[in-house]
Parts: C-alpha cells; sequence; structure tokens
C-alpha cells in the first residue's frame, strides 16, 4: 500500500480534511497548519493523485517545465520558454523525467505545494497518463512537441509530415531520384509524418521508395538499441545500407545529428556530398552550419514552439475565452552546401 491522505493526516496531527484542504488551497488555514501538512507530505513522500488535488489555486506567478532530462532539454525552447515568462513577470522552475517513479513523486510534492500555475512538459514518455490527469483535475499543461501523442490537452508542434514533404521535393528538384531515408525513433509519431511525407512526394513523381531504402536509425543489429549517439546510428545506417548492396544517390536523416553521421560515412567511403550524394537533416541545430558540408535542413522552429506553449499555457491560466485548443508551427526548408554545390543558386 502507498502512502495516504490519512497518513498524511496522522503524521501532521490534523484532519483528512485538513490535508485535502491544504491540497486543494480551498478554506481558511492557519499557515502553520499549513507547513505542518506539508512536512508531513514530504517526509512520508507521499504523491497526491490529481484527484485529490483539485487544484484551486492562487496564482503563483510561476510555471513549470518537465523535460526528460538536462542534456535533452532544448536549448532554444527553453530560452523562449525563459524570455517569453519573464516578459510577462512569470517565472520558470525545471523540472526532469530521469528517475521514473522518484521523479513522479517530485512532481507531485510540487503540485501539492502549489508551486506553479501551469505545467508545460516535453517528452513525457511513461508521465502522459498521470499528465493527463492532473490537466483533467484543473492544472493548466500545454505539451511541446506532441509526436502525435494527440493528448486531452494543448500542445504546440510542427509540421513534420510538410517538413518529409519538403525535403522530398528539394531533392527531386536537384534530380536525386534514389533516396535513402534513415529513419528517427519508431515510437514517436512524428517519424511516421516524416517519412510518409517524404515517400507521398516521391510516389505523386512515380517513384516508390522500397522498404531496402528506409533504414531505422534508432537501432543496430549488432547494439543495444537504446545505447550510442544520433550521429553513430546515422553514421551505421549508412553502413549497413551500403554492406546489403542498396544504391542510392541522397539521403534524408530524420535529425541533424543522424544527418552528421551520414556525412561521416560518405567521407569514409570516398564519396562526395554533394557530387556523389546529397544529403538532408532536419530539425536545423546550430550544428548543421558546422558539419562539413552546411547541412541543408528542414528547420523545426523551436525557438517559435517554445514562445507558443508559453503564450498558449499562459492563456489558460489567465483563463483567457481566446485561449486556443492548440498550436501548429510550420516547418521550412534551409538549403546549405549537403545538396547545393557553389555557385548552382
Amino acid at each position: 500500500m502507498g502512502v495516504t491522505i490519512a497518513d498524511v493526516a496522522a503524521r501532521a496531527g490534523v484532519s483528512k480534511t485538513t490535508v485535502s484542504r491544504v491540497l486543494n488551497g480551498k478554506g481558511e488555514i492557519n499557515e502553520n497548519t499549513a507547513l505542518k501538512v506539508r512536512k508531513a507530505i514530504s517526509e512520508l513522500g507521499y504523491v497526491p493523485s490529481a484527484g485529490a488535488v483539485g487544484l484551486a489555486r492562487g496564482t503563483t506567478q510561476m510555471i513549470g517545465m518537465l523535460v526528460p532530462d538536462r542534456a535533452r532539454a532544448w536549448p532554444g525552447v527553453v530560452r523562449a520558454v525563459v524570455d517569453t515568462l519573464e516578459t510577462e513577470g512569470f517565472g520558470l522552475r525545471m523540472l526532469t523525467w530521469d528517475r521514473g517513479e522518484e521523479s513522479l513523486r517530485r512532481l507531485g510534492l510540487q503540485v501539492a505545494a502549489k508551486s506553479f500555475d501551469g505545467l508545460l512538459v516535453t517528452e513525457p514518455e511513461d508521465a502522459m497518463g498521470y499528465i493527463t490527469e492532473l490537466h483533467e483535475a484543473g492544472l493548466p499543461v500545454v505539451l511541446i512537441d506532441d509526436r502525435l501523442q494527440r493528448p486531452g490537452f494543448p500542445c504546440v508542434a510542427a509540421t513534420d509530415r510538410e517538413g518529409g514533404a519538403q525535403a522530398a521535393r528539394h531533392l527531386l528538384e536537384i534530380g536525386r531520384r534514389r533516396p535513402l531515408v534513415v529513419t528517427g525513433p519508431e515510437r514517436f509519431g512524428s517519424t511516421r509524418e516524416r517519412l510518409g511525407g517524404f515517400v507521398d512526394v516521391y510516389a505523386e513523381a512515380g517513384i516508390e521508395i522500397g522498404r531496402r531504402s528506409i533504414v531505422p536509425g534508432d537501432s543496430d543489429p549488432d547494439s543495444d538499441s537504446d545505447s550510442g549517439s544520433d550521429f553513430e546510428r546515422g553514421r551505421g545506417a549508412v553502413g549497413r545500407a551500403r554492406a546489403e548492396g542498396v544504391e542510392f544517390d541522397s539521403v534524408f536523416a530524420h535529425s541533424d545529428p543522424s544527418a552528421a553521421g551520414v556525412l561521416a560515412a560518405l567521407h569514409e567511403a570516398g564519396l562526395w556530398v554533394p557530387q556523389d550524394v546529397a544529403v538532408v537533416g532536419f530539425d536545423d541545430l546550430e550544428t548543421a552550419s558546422y558539419t562539413y558540408p552546411a547541412l541543408t535542413t528542414v528547420r523545426r522552429p523551436v525557438r517559435e514552439m517554445g514562445e507558443a506553449a508559453a503564450r498558449l499555457l499562459l492563456d489558460h491560466v489567465r483563463g483567457s475565452p481566446k485561449a486556443a485548443p492548440s498550436c501548429i508551427v510550420p516547418t521550412s526548408l534551409v538549403v546549405r552546401g549537403s545538396t547545393s554545390q557553389p555557385g548552382s543558386n
């Protein structure tokens, strides 16, 4: 049995009703009593259910942001969120989802303590169920980059399918008719969207992309699929395709680090980019302009996504009648040297 509201009440020396009022922020509660209840919650590690939390709260002028871990938090998104919130007089409290149940407990404690007025979430993985409960109980929540999880609360996403189509149209325009596709993690709907958009454009041009030309970039049969970097996975994907005799004149990689790995593998094979093989990535991370040659990529506007998510959440926190249910931010193609030879433009 987990820790219950009755256990918290017993530790604090108050009634269950008082604990409930502290959790919900309802009624007149003596500050000393509230402090005892919150101390008991912390000592016992009590994670309030979304239903118990009710979340009727006054404003704290703080927004929480839940990310998988600090290493993977998008710097552009976070910077845009901070800038937008500061302009509106709000602060940001970062929370990580890197320790499973312990992280869930910390999140529950922050919610119980009314530490923030709303929650921004990126890649929540197994926490989606609990986050959905919190939203249904009244906590304003916005998911950044929904990865086609289709949550029951507002989200901000990019046009991944159109991004894949933009990459395909560009490669066709420069005469590349035998593309290799290095996909992203299969568990993400955005991977299917990018692949679908790309394949559809080639199909419209009368070119079928066979399964042998679609290489999973997140798995290697000779290693743990969860190990290694996107760079190494992209590099390995090209090596596997060449070993299997797949012929290609271009590569569409579903992330810039993967595309950088593709560039490395092509250089090692003695192939020239873009003369022999053109390469397109996805995201337009800062490193895309530092590869050799610089990487043509589909820009996913992470700063705009962060700003849009912050503003969308603030609208819901303030109860604005104009608050949108969700927001879609368009992608765009950025052409650089990996598909364009000097003087070709």
